[in-house]
C-alpha cells in the first residue's frame, strides 16, 4: 500500500472492495493508480479538486434536487479516485448487457402484439397487464426497426463475492450519461499523466454513437434525418444533460411550445419558418408527450404527437410503453424473460426478489422487513424504498400497510451490501463508499455500450444510496487494456 492509502480500511471481511483484496493486497489493475495517488500530498490533491471544481463550475455541470429550500441546482459531486475495470470483467458485462436488452426488447415487442409469453403462462397476465406503464392504446403500433428501448441504463451492482449483479433497468428516459462523459475530462485536466500509464478505452465518441442511432430509427428515408431532443424545460433535474447532449449531437434542443403538429407530421419552429422533424429524443415521460391522449393538463408535450407517432411519420426514443420492461415486479421474470425469448440462461444474475402479490412471499416479508429493501415498483432516484436494517420500527409499519394495501406496488430484496471504493471525503479523509455502475446502451440497427459508464457512489459514510438526490456522487469508471 501506498502512503497516501495507508489510513484507508478496505474491511474485505464484511464488503468486496474494487481496490483491495480479501488478502489485503492491492488488485493489479489498480496498481498504477495507487502508486501514482501515492506521490500526491494532502496540496497536490486539493489543487486537484479545486482544477475539478473550475471546470464543472465553467461547464454548469449540475443537478436539481426537488424540495430543497436554500436552492436547487447544484453542482454534482464527484469523487477523484476512479473506478478501474479490467477488460475481461467488461467483457462479461457487455456481453450481459446485450444479451438483457435484446430480450428485453423481444419481450416488449411481444406483450404489444401477439402476447405470445403471457399465453405460455410465463408470467402472469395480471402483473403485465396491470402495469403502470403498461400503454393499451399501443397495442399493435410497430416503432421503426422494431426496437422500443433506444437508450438504457441499467445498474449494475456487485455482491460479496465480487459477482456483478442487475439490480434494475432504466428504459424510459434513462439520466447520467453527460456527466460520465464530463467526468473524463475532468478527470484529464486533473491527472494527465495517469493516462499515459493506462490504456484506457475512450468514451468520448457516445454522441456521435447517440446521433447515429437516432438518425437509424427516422421513420422518414434522408441523408440527415432531423433530430430534435425534447425537454421539459429548465426546472427538470436533468436539464443540463438535456442541453448538453443536443449541444454534443449538434442537434435543437426543444420543449413542448417549440413543436406543433400539422397534418400528422411535427415541425420544429424556427427562424426560417417550420422544419420537419423526424426523430424525437424525448426527455419527456408517457404522461406528458400529448395532452389530447394522456394527461390534459400537461404543458410539457406536443398536442398530436402521438397521432403522428401512430400514422409512422416521426419515431420517439424510447418508445411509447417501454417502461412496463423496468417495472420492478417484471424485472424479477428478466431471467424467465432471456430463456424464454433466447433459449439462454442470463450472462448477468438478478437480485433475488420477492413478490408480496404472492401470499408466501407476502407472509415472508412481512416477517422480515427489518432485514429486507422494498422497493416501489415504479419509483426511481432513491424515492419510495425501505432499507429495512437502516429503518424504525414505525417505518416498517408503515410500509407494512402500503404493501397490504397494494402488494402488486413492491418488491422486496436482500440488503446487499454492494461494493466498496476508496472515496474521498473533504479531500483529506478516505474511506469506503458504497457505488454501483450504470453503463449506457444505445440499440439501432446494432446494439452499442461505451467501455464504462456511470459510477455513483455513496457519498454518505455507511449509506448504500447511490442517487445523487439522496446524497450520492459519481467517479470517472476506466475500461482498461493490460
Amino acid at each position: 500500500m501506498t502512503r497516501f492509502f495507508e489510513s484507508y480500511e478496505a474491511d474485505p471481511a464484511r464488503f468486496f472492495d474494487e481496490v483491495i483484496s480479501k488478502e489485503g493486497i492491492p488488485r493489479q489493475h489498480y496498481d498504477k493508480l495507487l502508486h501514482r495517488f501515492g506521490q500526491f500530498s494532502l496540496d497536490d490533491i486539493k489543487a486537484r479538486r479545486q482544477i475539478v471544481n473550475i471546470f464543472f463550475r465553467n461547464q454548469g455541470i449540475t443537478f436539481t434536487v426537488y424540495g430543497v429550500e436554500e436552492g436547487i441546482e447544484r453542482i454534482f459531486p464527484f469523487d477523484l479516485i476512479p473506478r478501474v475495470v479490467p477488460a475481461n470483467e467488461w467483457q462479461t458485462i457487455e456481453k450481459g448487457l446485450i444479451q438483457r436488452i435484446t430480450a428485453l426488447n423481444a419481450f416488449l415487442h411481444d406483450i404489444y402484439h401477439g402476447q405470445k409469453i403471457l399465453k405460455d403462462k410465463v408470467i402472469p397476465a395480471e402483473l403485465v397487464l396491470g402495469s403502470k406503464h403498461f400503454r393499451r392504446e399501443f397495442v399493435g403500433i410497430n416503432p421503426p426497426l422494431g426496437i422500443y428501448i433506444h437508450v438504457t441504463g441499467s445498474d449494475i451492482i456487485r455482491d460479496g463475492e465480487g459477482n456483478y449483479l442487475v439490480l434494475e433497468d432504466n428504459l424510459r428516459t434513462p439520466s447520467g450519461v453527460s456527466y460520465m462523459l464530463q467526468n473524463r475530462q475532468a478527470m484529464k485536466r486533473a491527472f494527465p499523466v495517469l493516462f499515459e500509464k493506462y490504456k484506457i478505452r475512450p468514451i468520448e465518441n457516445y454522441p456521435q454513437e447517440l446521433l447515429r442511432t437516432l438518425q437509424e430509427i427516422s421513420p422518414v428515408r434522408r441523408n440527415e434525418p432531423n433530430v430534435v431532443v425534447l425537454t421539459p424545460g429548465i426546472y427538470n433535474s436533468a436539464y443540463f444533460e438535456h442541453s448538453f447532449l443536443a449541444r454534443q449531437m449538434g442537434v435543437e434542443l426543444t420543449e413542448g411550445k417549440d413543436l406543433v403538429v400539422n397534418n400528422n407530421k411535427v415541425y420544429t419552429r424556427t427562424t426560417r419558418g417550420l422544419e420537419r422533424v423526424d426523430v424525437i429524443y424525448r426527455r419527456v415521460d408517457d404522461d406528458y408527450l400529448d395532452p389530447l391522449v394522456f394527461r390534459p393538463d400537461s404543458k410539457l408535450g406536443v398536442a398530436g404527437l402521438i397521432n403522428a407517432y401512430r400514422k409512422g411519420n416521426v419515431a420517439l426514443a424510447n418508445a411509447i410503453g417501454a417502461g412496463v420492461a423496468d417495472d420492478k415486479v417484471i424485472y424479477s421474470f428478466t431471467p424467465d424473460i432471456i430463456k424464454y425469448y433466447l433459449g439462454e440462461d442470463p450472462i448477468l444474475q438478478i437480485v433475488p426478489t420477492w413478490l408480496p402479490s404472492k401470499p408466501a412471499h407476502l407472509k415472508y416479508i412481512l416477517e422480515n422487513l427489518d432485514t429486507l429493501v422494498v422497493k416501489a415498483a415504479n419509483e426511481s432516484g432513491g424515492y419510495g424504498m425501505l432499507i429495512g436494517p437502516e429503518s424504525t420500527v414505525a417505518e416498517q409499519e408503515k410500509f407494512a400497510e402500503m404493501i397490504v394495501a397494494n402488494p402488486r406496488n413492491y418488491i422486496a430484496q436482500p440488503t446487499i451490501s454492494l461494493s466498496r471504493h476508496p472515496s474521498f471525503f473533504n479531500d483529506s479523509d478516505i474511506f469506503g463508499c458504497h457505488i454501483d455502475l450504470r453503463p449506457y446502451v444505445l440499440y439501432g440497427k446494432t446494439v452499442t455500450i461505451v467501455p464504462g459508464g456511470l459510477t455513483r457512489v455513496a457519498l454518505k459514510r455507511g449509506s448504500l444510496v447511490v442517487n445523487s438526490s439522496q446524497g450520492g456522487g459519481s467517479k470517472d469508471t476506466w475500461v482498461v487494456d493490460e
